[in-house]
């Protein structure tokens, strides 16, 4: 077995999580680093010291350059980029403002984020139009996963959404070869690149989609609250912003990032998250990661006579549990809470597919020991 990584020298005093608590699920809610935290508190600060100056003649343009500098580290066009609250939120958009007709259809896959996958399934709902899932096995090849989308394409079909890296199997899907194909089909594609920023060297502008997300307070360690929406030209026009505001009448993008006294603390900051990544080599991070997860999956997999699957590059790696340990939802949020209280670790844990599976997660602020250490305890608690 692989040796872990050697620890990034002082990454792990960049956070102030609580250590008695194993970590081990970075890729649901991300961990603000001491920098990031300061330069959000100073916008607060500056917030509060005149709000009148800091909405009425600061904000949009500070919003503005803060957009540029986080295209540019995704390799997008600021012009067609937008700040939201979330992936989820940008998948909303994106619902709300393509335009479908009775019978049109969606492609989903049953690897999609169940929040994403709801909106759309409302969006379709309130005219005639339709989700069609498209089942992906756990173990498929790109080439699979590619043919079962272009198979599932019929003459209504209009729109696909994909993830670039699932979030309840953490598999690295091919999107630019799904994006490619359905083009050739005249099918319009929305990637999920939730887990990406920071988690993946991407260029958003290559892969050429027609719509692409992504969440930079995962892996890019922005505060929660900093998302993307990244849209392509011929359907910025569309684009209608779930709240209407008084920015409207600028379009895409002002008018998505406007929402009056919205707190925009947590955009203003982002920038200083991106600096953290580079400060700590960003080829550096992505490889610890990587090699730290794949190692702790190794040994907590090998803890419970568990299958290892997975892809390389990415910092969550799935386990999945044995038949009958998880039943639903419910049962894999109840054994999540026993593993919290029993073993003081944090993990993901979810119902797919009719199977329970556990997905670990890598950050610069874990260690071997924390993995060895679920490893060693988890294996008594599932055999109750």
């Amino acid at each position: 077995m692989a040796n872990p990584p050697t620890p990034l020298p002082g990454a792990r005093d960049l956070f102030t999580l609580d250590r008695t608590t194993l970590q081990l699920n970075h890729g649901s809610f991300g961990a603000v680093p001491r920098p990031v935290q300061r330069a959000q508190q100073a916008v607060r600060d500056e917030v509060e010291s005149n709000p009148m100056r800091f909405f009425s003649r600061v904000a949009i343009d500070r919003v503005e350059a803060a957009r540029r500098t986080i295209a540019e580290f995704l390799g997008a066009d600021p012009d067609g980029t937008a700040l939201v609250a979330n992936a989820t939120t940008a998948a909303q958009i994106v619902s709300d403002s393509v335009a479908l007709a009775p019978g049109d259809e969606v492609l989903v896959t049953d690897h999609g984020y169940g929040a994403v996958t709801m909106g759309l399934e409302r969006a379709c709902a309130r005219v005639g139009a339709s989700v069609v899932t498209v089942p992906v096995g756990f173990a498929a090849t790109d080439d699979e996963i590619v043919e079962a989308l272009v198979a599932a394409v019929g003459p209504r079909t209009r729109l696909a959404y994909v993830d670039q890296i699932t979030s309840p199997t953490a598999l690295l899907f091919p999107v630019a070869r799904i994006v490619a194909a359905l083009r050739a089909l005249g099918v319009a594609t929305l990637v999920d690149g939730a887990h990406v920023p920071g988690a993946l060297a991407v260029d958003v502008t290559a892969l050429g989609a027609d719509f692409w997300l992504g969440n930079l307070h995962k892996w890019a360690y922005a505060p929660r609250g900093t998302a993307v929406l990244t849209v392509a030209e011929r359907w910025r026009p569309s684009i209608q912003p779930t709240i209407v505001s008084w920015e409207a009448h600028r379009g895409f993008p002002g008018a998505i990032e406007w929402q009056g006294t919205l707190d925009y603390s947590a955009w203003l900051a982002a920038p200083v998250g991106i600096e953290v990544l580079r400060d700590l080599g960003w080829a550096e991070v992505r490889a610890h990661n990587t090699a730290l997860v794949e190692y702790g999956q190794r040994i907590v997999a090998a803890a419970l006579d568990a299958p290892t699957p997975g892809s390389s590059g990415v910092p969550m790696r799935p386990i999945p549990l044995r038949p009958g340990l998880v039943d639903s939802q419910d049962a894999a949020l109840a054994l999540r809470a026993r593993i919290v209280e029993e073993i003081r670790a944090e993990v993901a844990l979810s119902f797919w597919q009719g199977m329970g599976i556990l997905r670990l997660s890598a950050q610069v602020y874990n260690t071997a020991e924390e993995y060895e250490r679920l490893a060693e305890r988890l294996p008594a608690l599932t055999k109750r």
